[in-house]
């Protein structure tokens, strides 16, 4: 469907010629993202370029009854950014200013279309530290990073991106500019609307502007990776580090599927007879690290690891976060199609997970590479499949429903950090029950009667 020329031009008159998108290949190129989902092209793709026009974009699809999609790099991967037909795609990427960074008090304002990595390399380059690191950082922005409350490698000792988050600006479904939160520690004015807004993936407004707190960074680390015979050992060990008190910075498990995958694509040298490598790191002042570092290893070889090889310079420490960061991409070459689940658990309950996910690879025939954040319990195991053959994408469908199940019978949840979008809008019931997806849909009804902002997402229609 397209839209009226008279809404194109008023489009156009806040965004600029250039702003506004209508050939039907710059539509296609935003009816996706990086989830195995049916693409939706928009009627319309716009691209702000200041505060005051996101707020005159909303205004006017309000008035006009116009879906919007607030979309950044697009790598979510659960539909969040599939748009509407009949609607428009907002894209943040023109808003890309680091608007403060102020070393004093630690802390960063930016629009929302800042590139994850940048800031971090930024942020630095002060003598701070960003830790939130999601695997899309590379291309990921900041206002996708809080809609989907992104995780990552660090997200066992340093939290995720709603942690860091200290105040939002954003834009409500008609179009005025609401805040919350502030530039001090601690703040309790108000509802918490950051908090809301955070995970919120572009139903409740569209943000303009986030304040992040940014920290010290650590002055020594120390990475190493044992290597097991055993999935079962290897996934006792990191219930054991945890169990010990110790909080490595990152904690990372890789199955053998998935360690000859990475190997064939990226060379790194992981040892392809391994069943199970844990990739470890521990951050903070020197003797600590030295302490936790030891104590570590002792577990390691207690649970059973047949080699710890410790990284003795930067370089080699990069190399083995080269080969965990290698594992999606490696993966992704070895079948047309690749759904990256999210299973995620209580982290004492990660061999059970593990063991869950070996069964259910076996009762559908499907090839399964698991890697993922073992210290927080999030794992990432990931279907190889070709959509195109019916069959076989049913068994795929019908595994993922499983997956689903035995994590929830678990106690854990339904994402760790890919979010709802659509992909798990049918499964939220599950979780959550009934009367909470109603309570969700009574405050969405209140806050966006029009349903404009990204509708279908999370709690369904």
């Amino acid at each position: 469907m397209s839209l009226s020329s008279s809404l194109i031009s008023e489009l156009q008159q806040i965004c600029g010629e250039n702003g506004v998108m209508t050939s039907e290949v710059d539509r296609q190129n935003y009816s996706y993202d990086a989830a195995v989902l049916e693409p939706t092209i928009p009627a319309a793709v716009v691209r702000p370029n200041s505060k005051e026009s996101i707020g005159k974009v909303i205004s006017l699809c309000n008035d006009s009854g116009t879906p919007v999609t607030v979309r950044g790099a697009g790598t979510n991967l659960s539909g969040g950014t599939i748009p509407n037909k009949n609607g428009i795609v907002l894209l943040t990427n023109r808003m890309n200013r680091i608007i403060e960074l102020n070393e004093t008090d630690m802390y960063v304002r930016v629009e929302p279309g800042v590139v994850t990595a940048d800031l971090a390399a930024q942020v630095a380059a002060k003598g701070l530290f960003y830790p939130p690191d999601p695997g899309s950082q590379a291309v990921s922005t900041i206002g996708g990073n809080v809609a989907e409350n992104a995780g990552g490698l660090r997200g066992f000792k340093y939290g995720v991106t709603k942690d860091y988050v200290m105040a939002v600006e954003f834009f409500d479904a008609l179009g005025r500019k609401v805040t919350s939160g502030s530039k001090t520690v601690k703040c309790v004015t108000g509802y918490n609307l950051a908090g809301l807004m955070t995970a919120s993936e572009g139903t409740l407004g569209v943000f303009s502007e986030i304040t992040l707190k940014l920290i010290p960074p650590p002055a020594a680390s120390k990475a190493m990776m044992a290597v097991y015979d055993s999935v079962e050992t290897a996934t006792q060990t990191v219930a054991a580090i945890i169990a010990d008190r110790i909080v490595p910075c990152t904690l990372e498990f890789m199955d053998n599927f998935t360690i000859n995958a990475v190997e064939d694509f990226a060379n790194v040298g992981l040892p392809r007879d391994a069943k199970a490598l844990l990739l470890i790191e521990v951050d903070g002042h020197p003797a600590q690290v030295a302490e936790d570092g030891e104590r570590i290893e002792q577990i390691c070889k207690k649970l059973g690891a047949r080699a710890i090889q410790v990284a003795r310079n930067d370089a080699e420490k990069d190399k083995v976060w080269e080969a965990r960061r290698a594992a999606l991409s490696a993966l992704a070459r070895l079948k047309p199609t690749l759904v990256l689940e999210d299973a995620t658990v209580p982290r004492s309950q990660i061999p059970a997970m593990v063991s869950a996910i070996e069964k259910l690879a076996l009762k559908y025939d499907i090839p399964i590479g698991t890697f993922g954040h073992a210290g927080d319990g999030n794992l990432h195991p990931t279907l190889l499949t070709d959509r195109r053959d019916v069959a076989h994408w049913e068994r795929v469908e019908n595994c993922v429903a499983d997956l689903f199940d035995a994590a929830l019978s678990l106690g854990g949840t339904l994402s760790g950090e890919h979010g709802i979008g659509i992909a798990k809008a049918g499964f939220m019931k599950n979780e959550v029950g009934q009367s909470s997806i109603d309570f969700c849909r009574t405050m969405k009804a209140a806050i966006d009667p029009n349903n404009i902002l990204n509708p279908g997402k999370i709690i369904g229609q």
